[in-house]
Parts: C-alpha cells; structure tokens; sequence
C-alpha cells in the first residue's frame, strides 16, 4: 500500500528544509539489501520525517520510466500507479489544444501538467485534499505548464464547471481488485456519464473495459506505447469525426505515433502465406482494426479470424518474422526440426490454439546456438506452425 501521506507530509517536503531532506536521501541507495541500514540513517537525522521522505525519494525513481520530467514531483503510490505516461497525456492533451478543459479526477496532476501547456483554461477538481495539495506542488514544479491551473476540492458526479470539456480518470479498483465492470469503477462510469450528459467528455479506462457493454456511441481510442497498450479513452461524438468508432494510436518514446480509424479501407485479398509474418501492435488487435492496418500495407491474413498478417513486404519500422518452413502442429516433429537446424533461443508466439508457450518450450529442449521464432496458429480449423527468423526493424 506504501506510506500514508498527510497535508503536513506536502507542506513539509514542499518546503526548503523538506527539498534539503529529499536531496540527502536520494544519495542513499534504498535497495533491499541496505534497507535497515538506510532506514535508521534517515531516521537519526529525520525522525518526524523518515518514511516521507523515503517513500518520496522511492516514488520518484520509479516515476522515471512513466513521468520523465517529474524529478522534483510529489507522489502517493496508487496515484502514481494509474497517472497516465507523459507522452500519453501529452497525445491526448494536442487532441483537445485551445478547449476550456476541466479534470473532475485530476490527482497529483499528471494531465493538468500536459493540458496547461496547449489548454486556454483548466480546471483540476478531486476528493482528496492530499492528492490536491500534491498537484498544486506539481503545477509549479512542471516545465509544460505555462498557464494558470485552477484547483478545487470538488466530486466528481458534481458538475462545477460550464462551456468545458470533461477528463476523468475513473479508478479501476473495487475492494482491492482491478476490474473491468464498468458500473464498479470509482466513480461508476455510468453514473460519470450521466452527470454531463449533453457534455464533450474524455474518459480514461482500461482497455479490456466491455464498451459494447457500455453502450457508447462515440470513440473508443486504444493507445499504446513502446509496444505496450497503457489505456482505452472514450471520445464523446462531439469530440471525434463523424462516423468515427474505434482509433488505434501506437505512439513510441522516440515521439513517432501513427493512428488508424475505423474509418480507413479494409479490403484485403485472401492468398496463401507470404513471405512475412506480422504481429500487429497491440492497440491495433484491441481496436478491431487488423483488416485496416493490413490494407494500408498491402498485407493480408494468415486467417479471417486470426490478427496474424502476412505478406511480402514489411511495414517501416516493424519487427516481422521471416518465414523459413512451415509444420503441422506435432510436437516430435518441432522436436526433430528444431535439433536439426541447432535451433537455441526460441521465441513462441501464440494465438487462436490453447498452448503454453513456456511449457513447450521446455518439452522441445532446444540446445543448439542459433535462434528460432515459432509462430504457431491456425488457418481454418487446423493447427500450424511456422519456423520463422525475426528481423528486427
């Protein structure tokens, strides 16, 4: 759960002797193995202090990774957990530049900090006072935020604002749980939706949320980063193109992004195996839009029902899988082919057969020095196997 922070915990590690106190933690190296030790250093020159002030020190060297120009930002463990990758957050703050912009579960500010760098006017409201007075301390840190950010302590199921576009960021948690149930997140979304019904609103959730479920009758944008899917956003229609239903966004922290929409052709030939296999980026599969991307690259798949592409060609700046020989799906044959050609490292990649890539790794025993990817899917009703070299992009 980590530490409890409290108002005076922000007041503190905002102030001077606070910043003083962080900068002398952050020499120790607070690994597991010099724990006890750090702890009762801290703790002799911190005593009101120590956990705080270790808990920060711990928070922001993970937020590196997620939040690369928060150095100097205050964290709560779970805000930290759901608060959105800055590239993310940036993604979808360039979607709503020059709108009034109000986030009813703002946090410790990780989108408040993007909004205010392309946003006329913004709002940030939460429940929790700590997680406010933690944004506030944010804002001034921030290097993006070039405009002021009004804050209040305010529910979100209560509209407070007028003529703004809504962000909310439900939490995906119920009694302890991740879930996926729409009505169990905290706000319950449809309960978020129908207190700005009529509203622009952007919602984040998570990217196995049951929209059809839901009912939505605007966007569903599935994003993703460095291969990763990190979020699903609900777009309301007056906050997307008309007849736009589902968005795949692959960005990368080399600040490319592509995007594809539902939209877009996707009338592909059916033809045998090409010289290729693709693996879609995992937004694309999640957004139903395989056939999309297929089209845009002259690519074709290995099955109607299977988000496995094929062709001849490889897409830019895509990892593919050469296709060396294919097998029906038997494992003594995998055995033989693979010591046969010394296969070592072995890749397997899996969808549509009910297969534990671990485990039939360990019953083909590769031993040899040379690396293998092993597609393994089906076309049709059977089961097939391809020997493939992957080549990186």
């Amino acid at each position: 759960m980590g530490y409890r922070f409290g108002r005076d915990d922000v007041a503190y590690l905002g102030s001077a002797a606070g910043r003083a106190a962080l900068a002398e933690v952050d020499r120790l190296e607070l690994t597991p193995a010099t724990h006890l030790r750090d702890l009762e250093q801290v703790r002799r020159a911190h005593p009101e202090h120590a956990a705080a002030l270790i808990e920060t020190v711990r928070l922001r060297r993970k937020a590196v990774a997620k939040l690369p120009a928060a150095a100097g930002w205050l964290f709560t463990d779970d805000a930290l957990q759901q608060a959105t990758p800055a590239l993310v957050a940036r993604h979808r703050a360039a979607r709503l530049a020059g709108r009034a912009v109000h986030d009813v579960t703002c946090s410790i500010g990780a989108e408040l900090a993007e909004l205010s760098a392309v946003c006329p006017a913004v709002v940030g409201s939460d429940l929790d006072e700590v997680r406010l007075a933690m944004a506030a301390h944010n804002l001034v840190a921030a290097p993006l935020s070039e405009r002021l950010v009004l804050l209040a302590r305010a529910d979100a199921l209560v509209p407070i604002t007028r003529d703004t576009v809504i962000i909310a960021d439900p939490a995906r948690r119920a009694d302890g749980r991740r879930t996926y149930d729409p009505a169990k997140l905290q706000p319950p979304l449809p309960d978020l939706l129908a207190a700005y019904a009529g509203r622009d609103i952007a919602v984040k959730s998570a990217p196995g949320l049951d929209f059809d479920r839901l009912g939505w009758d605007g966007e569903v944008e599935i994003v993703s980063l460095d291969g990763a899917v990190r979020e699903a956003c609900l777009w309301s229609p007056g906050l997307t193109d008309p007849g736009i239903t589902r968005r795949a966004t692959v960005l990368d922290s080399r600040g490319g992004a592509t995007t594809l929409t539902d939209a877009d052709p996707d009338d592909i030939p059916e033809r045998a195996p090409g010289t290729w296999i693709i693996d879609p980026d995992g937004a694309i599969v999640r957004a139903g839009l395989v056939r999309h991307y297929a089209a845009k690259h002259g690519l074709w798949q290995l099955d109607p029902h299977i988000a496995y592409l094929t062709g001849d060609t490889v897409p830019p700046g895509i990892r593919a899988f050469r296709i060396e020989d294919r097998f029906d799906l038997r494992e003594k044959t995998l055995r033989q082919e693979l010591a046969r050609r010394d296969c070592g490292s072995l890749e397997i990649l899996v969808r549509g057969i009910d297969i534990d890539p671990d485990a039939l790794r360990k019953k083909l025993k590769p031993r040899g020095s040379t690396p293998y990817t092993l597609v393994i899917t089906r076309i049709g009703r059977v089961g097939v196997v391809f020997l493939c070299t992957a080549v990186a992009p």
